[in-house]
């Protein structure tokens, strides 16, 4: 077993409370679709892990800052939340620097001193569908996957 499974498996131990029933059972919907995986915080950790395996670990995390993003109301915060992410995802050299077409990258930079709810939409659906057609794909298929599916349907045999 790799390393990365391992991490996961005390994850999924329940060292993590902020799931509200057993993650394993959850494993399996995964498989659905890439809705069903990224609305599952169990999903989100294990497709950040192999994401990370992959030096693509950025794309989820772009993608989860701009889900919170977009509910904030307070512009104060929504001012010092878009300039993070811009610093952090969207600038060139950013230090988690997504992969974004530079029409995109310009026009955030252009708005980035007024932003407003919709600010990373463009960005946010680039970086959504790189995620559903390149790397979920491959995350089905993964050992940190399929480890997991292996535990959860076990885990179903038991009961």
């Amino acid at each position: 077993m790799n390393s990365q499974v391992k991490d996961l498996n005390a994850i999924f131990k329940g060292r993590c409370c902020f799931f509200p029933r057993d993650p394993l059972e959850e494993v399996s919907l995964w498989s659905e679709s890439v809705d069903k995986l990224l609305e599952c915080k169990s999903g989100q950790i294990a497709f950040r892990e192999f994401l990370k395996t992959e030096y693509s670990e950025e794309n989820i995390l772009f993608w989860l800052a701009c889900e919170e993003y977009k509910k904030i109301k307070s512009t104060p915060k929504m001012i010092s939340t878009a300039n993070k992410i811009y610093t952090e995802f969207v600038q060139v050299e950013a230090p988690k620097q997504i992969n974004i077409d530079c029409g995109t990258r310009e026009n955030i930079t252009k708005n980035i001193s007024q932003p407003n709810i919709n600010s990373f939409d463009n960005a946010q659906k680039m970086i959504y569908g790189l995620l559903a057609r390149d790397c979920y794909p491959r995350f089905l298929k993964s050992e940190i996957y399929q480890s997991l599916l292996r535990r959860s349907q076990e885990n179903l045999k038991k009961r």
